[in-house]
């Protein structure tokens, strides 16, 4: 029977950095992973940083559904049609804000048989969990039905801020298994259970957000994508998007934590949407980014 592990955590938690670290493993010894991508905007711009670890066949992506309500037929559906392989496993990232334990009570149901039970792996962003002010609720809740937590972003943590979150994340799920990136034994995950612990559960529209996406035209050079993501109020929690920078052929993708700090890499090929901006959080609207993207040009031109 085929595992199905569903990938669950706070916007910026290392949610696909876990992701690429699982298909890599995953692949390296003998498994052939089929990845659903769940996201508000652009989903497909996020399968597209895939595509050199796995066929673009064995890549969906799901966009603009909130897959732990709305758009759980259509996840399930998805699902199902997978082919069968030999070794296969099923993996699946849910967008940012998920309502993880509704998603795990719901996405069991009507599953064929040769599927087993989903886990759920949440990611534990130790540098700033708990730090999300009126998203703290979300984001304790997104650990409540996890098999396995694994924590990132322990740089620059103390010693003794570690030994705090584990404290929380235990009281809130005393049967989860807890373990960094860099000590996980991939081989363990297809045998792990179904979560047994009764979660607290929370009003669901406080996982519906706001999300947006704005063309992006060509950027002179790199600074205007540190001006745009430097300049989208605070409450906008999540930015990403694809940029071409004056005359390169290749494109680069951005992106922004709700801590503000900005990463910048290359993109994997051509965007098949264009190049965008996306934004995630209360307040996005089309206008505020395209207003942010004509000043960062305009800042360009002026210097």
């Amino acid at each position: 029977m085929e595992a199905i592990i569903t990938i669950v955590g706070f916007l910026g938690a290392g949610k696909t950095t876990l992701l690429k670290f699982l298909i890599d493993s995953f692949s390296e010894k003998g498994w052939d992973p089929f990845l659903i991508l769940n996201d508000y905007e652009n989903a497909h711009m996020d399968a597209q940083q895939f595509v050199e670890q796995i066929q673009s066949k064995s890549i969906k992506a799901l966009t603009g559904s909130c897959i732990c309500c709305s758009g759980i037929a259509e996840l399930r559906n998805i699902v199902n049609r997978i082919p069968k392989r030999k070794n296969g496993i099923t993996l699946i990232e849910a967008n940012g804000t998920s309502d993880a334990c509704s998603l795990t009570e719901f996405l069991g149901v009507g599953l064929n048989d040769r599927f087993l039970p989903p886990i759920q792996i949440s990611v534990v962003d130790v540098k700033n969990w708990q730090k999300r002010g009126e998203h703290n609720e979300l984001e304790a809740n997104q650990i409540q039905v996890s098999s396995l937590l694994v924590l990132t972003h322990l740089e620059n943590t103390t010693k003794s801020r570690q030994d705090v979150v584990v404290k929380e994340i235990k009281a809130l799920n005393p049967l989860a298994r807890i373990s960094t990136m860099e000590d996980l034994n991939i081989s363990l995950l297809p045998e792990l259970l179904p979560a047994t612990n009764a979660p607290q559960k929370m009003e669901h529209h406080k996982a519906h957000w706001s999300s947006c996406s704005a063309d992006l035209p060509i950027l002179p050079h790199l600074e205007c994508i540190h001006r745009i993501c430097e300049a989208l109020p605070k409450n906008i929690l999540r930015v990403k998007g694809c940029a071409q920078i004056n005359e390169e052929s290749a494109y680069t993708y951005f992106e922004r934590n709700p801590d503000g700090e900005v990463h910048i890499r290359p993109f994997n090929g051509v965007p098949i949407t264009g190049t965008k901006l996306l934004a995630i959080g209360p307040g996005s609207s089309p206008e505020i980014l395209e207003k942010i993207i004509q000043q960062s040009l305009n800042a360009s031109i002026s210097t």
